[in-house]
C-alpha cells in the first residue's frame, strides 16, 4: 500500500516525529489547525529538523501572543466576491481552494486552511470569474488559496484558460508549496495545464534548502520546462532558516534548481506562532551579512506586512521604515481606504 499522510498526532508518533507523550496535547492543537504532512515530507522531516519544526505542531500553537491577529492580512475587507481578494489596483487574488498539501504552523491563513478544502463551487468558481472579466483595470491575477496545484490539471487548466483569455489579464502567477513539498503531483498532464500563451510565474514556497530534493529537482526543471518562470518566497523563521549559514544555503538552492529568490517575508502574526518569530533588526543583520557573499540572483526583497491591509513594503528601505505603520499612505500609493496588499502579492 502506497504511503499516505500524516494527518492525526497519533500518525506523527507512530512515524517517530513526536514522542508518545506529546500525543494529547497535540490532539488539541490539531482541533484548531489542520495537519497535514506528505510522505515526502514525512521522510524529509525525520532526518532534518528545520523541515520538521515547520510542519509538526506544538502546543504552544494554543497560546496567542498579545500582537497576534487572527487575520493578520486582513482579508476579509478586501474580498468583493468569494474566493477573490484586491488590494492593489492592477492585481487580485484567486483562492479557488483552501486546501493544502501539508499545513505549516506558521501559516497566516491557517484559520482558514484545512482538509475541507473551501473549493469553491461552480456557482461560487463563475461568479470569482465574472468579476476578473468585469475590472479591466487588473492585470494580473494571482491564484493562491490553499495550494491551486492541489486542483486536478482539468479544473486548474481551465481556470487558467478562462483568465488567460480575458484581454486585460497580462499575466498569471500561481503560489505553491507542492513543487518541493508534494513533487510527485507534477504530472504530464499538470504540466500541460501550465503550458500558456500568457505569461505565468509560478511562486515556489520554500525556507530550507534540504527541501530542494532530487524529487523536487526534477519536478522544478519540468516546470521550468513549461515556459513559467519560477520565483522563490520564503518566511524567515527561528529555528529555519535564522542564519547567515541556512540563508545562504537556501537562496543557492533556489538557484540551483532555476528559481529566482523572489520574497523573504517577515513573519505574519497569526495566532500560536510566536516561537518563530525573528525580529526584524536580526533579519535585517542577517541579509546585511550576505552582502558580497551571494550573487545578485540570489538576492530577494525582506518585507512585511503593515497593518489592517495597508500594504506589504520592503524593510531596510529608506522611506518605508515602521513610520509606514503609523499612517502613512502604503508604498504602492493606495489610501488605506482603497486596496492594500496579501501576503501572496
Amino acid at each position: 500500500m502506497a504511503p499516505r499522510s500524516l494527518r492525526t498526532a497519533e500518525d506523527l508518533a507512530e512515524a517517530g516525529l513526536v514522542p508518545p507523550g506529546s500525543v494529547p496535547a497535540l490532539r488539541d492543537v490539531s482541533h484548531r489547525y489542520s495537519i497535514a504532512l506528505t510522505p515526502h515530507v514525512a521522510t524529509l522531516a525525520a532526518h532534518e529538523p528545520a523541515v520538521a519544526r515547520q510542519y509538526v505542531p506544538d502546543a504552544a500553537e494554543l497560546v496567542t501572543a498579545p500582537h497576534e491577529l487572527d487575520d493578520p492580512t486582513s482579508d476579509a475587507p478586501f474580498t468583493p466576491v468569494k474566493g477573490v481578494v484586491r488590494r492593489y489596483p492592477d492585481r487580485a487574488l484567486l483562492k479557488p481552494l483552501l486546501a493544502c498539501p501539508v499545513y505549516c504552523r506558521f501559516c497566516f491563513r491557517r484559520e482558514a486552511v484545512g482538509p475541507d478544502g473551501g473549493l469553491l463551487s461552480e456557482a461560487e468558481l463563475e461568479a470569482a470569474l465574472d468579476w476578473f472579466a468585469a475590472n479591466p483595470e487588473v492585470r494580473e491575477v494571482i491564484l493562491t488559496g490553499g495550494d491551486p496545484l492541489m486542483l486536478s490539471p482539468r479544473r486548474l487548466g481551465g481556470i487558467l484558460s478562462r483568465l488567460a483569455a480575458l484581454p486585460h489579464v497580462e499575466t498569471l502567477r500561481i503560489h505553491s508549496r507542492v513543487p518541493v513539498a508534494d513533487p510527485g503531483r507534477v504530472s504530464p498532464a499538470l504540466l500541460a495545464a501550465l503550458t500558456l500563451e500568457k505569461p505565468l510565474y509560478l511562486c515556489v514556497h520554500a525556507n530550507h534548502a534540504s527541501e530542494f530534493t532530487e524529487e523536487a529537482a526534477t519536478a522544478l526543471r519540468a516546470l521550468h520546462g513549461t515556459g513559467a518562470v519560477l520565483l522563490g518566497q520564503s518566511v524567515l523563521l527561528r529555528g529555519v532558516n535564522d542564519s547567515e549559514t541556512a540563508l545562504e544555503a537556501l537562496f543557492r538552492a533556489m538557484l540551483r534548481n532555476r528559481v529566482k529568490p523572489y520574497y523573504l517575508h517577515q513573519l505574519d502574526p497569526a495566532p500560536g506562532t510566536a516561537r518563530f518569530h525573528v525580529p526584524e533588526e536580526e533579519g535585517l543583520a542577517l541579509l546585511r551579512a550576505l552582502r558580497g557573499r551571494v550573487t545578485g540572483l540570489a538576492w530577494p526583497s525582506y518585507v512585511r506586512e503593515a497593518p489592517e491591509g495597508r500594504g506589504k513594503f520592503p524593510l531596510g528601505m529608506r522611506g518605508f521604515d515602521k513610520s509606514a505603520d503609523a499612517g502613512r499612505t502604503p508604498p504602492h500609493g493606495w489610501a488605506h481606504s482603497s486596496v492594500g496588499r496579501a501576503a501572496d502579492s
